[in-house]
């Protein structure tokens, strides 16, 4: 969360109503319509906590410490200023499970040299794209934990696919990358790679930075689309799989009056699975109207695989000067 987000949160949160909601109560008013009552953060036995409402914002002459609401959760819950501000969002209502796990598997990435490492094994080094794309880290512990501790209870966990039956992590030693309505989880070990919560994959990564685009870039997956944001191709969205969905497919064709140009880079499977589904595609979406290229990739090769053998963004821009119909 950026410094302007938690600003927004502190003025959102009222120090009062948080420090009432864990039970505090006021001994006395003083000036100005400052409060004085016992320290929550320390054994107190003499009202030494004062609360000024007006600024909220505390300060206990007893143990000498202050600050604001968001400073109170850290010291209160013990806990670190990124995990404090999730607590403040749930307790107050603006906060929801994806977006809080999500939340929890950003705050694990850095925090764990294994999962850096197959970022950059993955050709991902830009600091500015895994925030944007707001990649995270499931380490295989901690999120039952982190989460019953914001309130929700296990069966929602349960329920959603968070946790197994057992209450372990599912998407255990993964990257994670969230989306719209759901998790992609990318295995780092000899786990099945590719992990989705319960339900559909949803729409086009993306989309709405994209749709306008005159020409469009298609791959299959996230790291092909990390590395292509990662070498200046913003038009680019991904399909999460060789398959399109009911709408994925629609959101190609919505808007045809903007004659719109799809490029499909998907992968070139040793098998030929990759491109006997981009021919298909092609197929499908020439009937509704749609242009389309399909961009042969060196054999064996998907978008990511080809910058991390080497390639770059010039040699890529000629692959799609060459693209065929």
């Amino acid at each position: 969360m950026s410094w302007q987000a938690a600003l927004l949160l502190k003025q959102q949160i009222s120090l009062l109503d948080y420090l009432q909601g864990q039970g505090w109560k006021p001994a006395r008013q003083s000036t100005g319509g400052r409060l004085m009552g016992l320290c929550p953060l320390h054994c107190d036995h003499h009202p030494s906590f004062l609360v000024d409402p007006n600024r909220n914002l505390f300060y206990c002459y007893g143990c000498g410490r202050g600050g604001d609401v968001i400073r109170l959760a850290e010291l209160y819950h013990g806990v670190r200023f990124a995990d404090a501000l999730a607590v403040l969002r749930h307790w107050s209502g603006l906060g929801s499970l994806l977006p809080d796990v999500a939340n929890f598997y950003q705050m694990q990435l850095h925090r764990h040299g294994e999962a850096v490492a197959y970022l950059l094994q993955r050709g991902l080094h830009q600091a500015e794209v895994i925030e944007e794309l707001r990649i995270g880290y499931a380490p295989g512990r901690c999120l039952r934990a982190w989460l019953t501790s914001l309130g929700y209870s296990l069966e929602t966990l349960q329920q959603a696919g968070l946790v197994n039956p057992e209450g372990h992590d599912s998407y255990s030693h993964r990257i994670v990358f969230p989306l719209d309505g759901n998790l992609y989880g990318r295995s780092t070990g000899a786990a099945t790679p590719h992990r989705f919560l319960p339900g559909s994959k949803g729409g086009l990564y993306a989309w709405e930075k994209v749709r306008e685009c005159p020409e469009i870039i298609l791959v299959e997956g996230m790291f092909d689309l990390a590395v292509l944001w990662q070498a200046g191709y913003r038009n680019v969205t991904c399909s999460l799989g060789s398959h399109l969905n009911a709408p994925q497919f629609r959101q190609l064709c919505a808007d045809n009056g903007k004659r719109r140009t799809v490029y499909l880079a998907l992968d070139s499977d040793a098998n030929g699975s990759g491109q006997t589904a981009a021919r298909r595609l092609s197929q499908r979406l020439r009937a509704q109207g749609i242009t389309t290229r399909r961009v042969e990739l060196p054999n064996g090769h998907d978008p990511n695989s080809f910058f991390v053998g080497g390639g770059n963004a010039h040699e890529f821009q000629c692959l799609l000067e060459r693209a065929c119909l």
